[in-house]
This record gives structure tokens, C-alpha cells and sequence, in this order.
């Protein structure tokens, strides 16, 4: 990863000076960094660690344990498909290469062009929708009945060539 610029470490400063002497600050940090720069980078974890008086590796432990964070660039649009039993039974491995061969974008990371990122997740708690992936944050359950994913993520695709 390329060294942050001092815009993006304002952002983190300002992001840690507000919640520093609040109880258990740590996980309200990561998420607002992570909206304000799309991943947490090393340099916000020293700075969380910091100001929370714990270790560096206490942070990235929390960091690596939550499947919210990443201390990789997302793309611009998210795609999450669940492997978890159900899902997998029912075709989520099959949905998961169609998205890939969509999106362009293989398993577990991001489009060369940077527009999806197409990430595995583990039971997403609607079994009864299985197959389901996400897309954007809104749920898509029985994804391999229609065409209704697919026809999404290329709908996103000519949205984002006509702007």
C-alpha cells in the first residue's frame, strides 16, 4: 500500500482526537475511517492504538477478526456472496462465477477498473433466501432463479459508462 497523503492523515487525526476519551472508542474509529478513506490503512491503526493506549496488533487483531473492515481499497461497488452451508447447497458456488465473469473481478478482490469488489462472506443469516449475495448493501435472496443479479450488476455497469 502507497503512503497516505496528509489529507487522508487529517482525517484519521480528526477521527481519533473525537472519540479518544470516549469508553471503547476503538471500533467506532476503525468504522469512520473506513468510511472516510474505504479501507483502514497501517498508518490508522498506530494512531488508533495510540489514543487508545493499547498495542498496534490489538487493533489490527480487531481489524482482521471483523469481516466489515478491510485494509484493502474496495471497489465502487461491493458484491458479497454467501459460501455458508445453505447458501453453498442451494448454488452460491455457481452465482459466485457468474459474478465473477460479470463483474470482472475475481473472488476475494476488485476489478481491474476498480468498479466492483467482489467479496466471499460466511452465512449472511437469510438461509431461507439461499442463494443470497448483496450487492450495495441490498439483499438479493434465491439469486440463481432469475436473472434479476445479473441484470443489477450490468445495469451498474452501464450507469457508470454513461456518467
Amino acid at each position: 500500500m502507497r503512503p497516505l497523503n496528509e489529507a487522508s492523515l487529517k482525517a484519521i487525526d480528526d477521527i481519533v482526537m473525537r472519540h479518544r476519551n470516549q469508553q471503547g472508542p476503538a471500533i467506532e474509529m476503525l468504522h469512520e475511517v473506513q468510511d472516510q478513506l474505504g479501507c483502514i490503512p497501517f498508518e490508522a491503526m498506530e494512531r488508533i492504538a495510540d489514543a487508545t493506549g493499547t498495542s498496534v496488533a490489538n487493533i489490527y487483531g480487531i481489524v482482521t477478526f471483523y469481516a466489515a473492515f478491510t485494509t484493502e481499497p474496495k471497489g465502487k461497488h461491493v458484491v458479497n456472496v454467501c459460501l455458508g452451508t445453505a447458501c453453498y447447497v442451494k448454488g452460491s458456488r455457481a452465482l459466485a462465477e457468474k459474478l465473477e465473469e460479470e463483474t470482472g473481478a475475481k473472488l476475494n478482490s476488485t476489478s481491474p477498473d476498480g468498479l466492483f469488489s467482489l467479496d466471499a462472506t460466511r452465512c449472511l443469516g437469510a438461509c431461507g433466501l439461499a442463494p443470497v449475495c448483496i450487492i450495495d448493501g441490498k439483499v438479493h435472496g434465491n439469486a440463481l432463479l432469475d436473472d434479476t443479479v445479473i441484470n443489477t450488476i450490468r445495469r451498474i455497469k452501464e450507469q457508470e459508462a454513461a456518467a
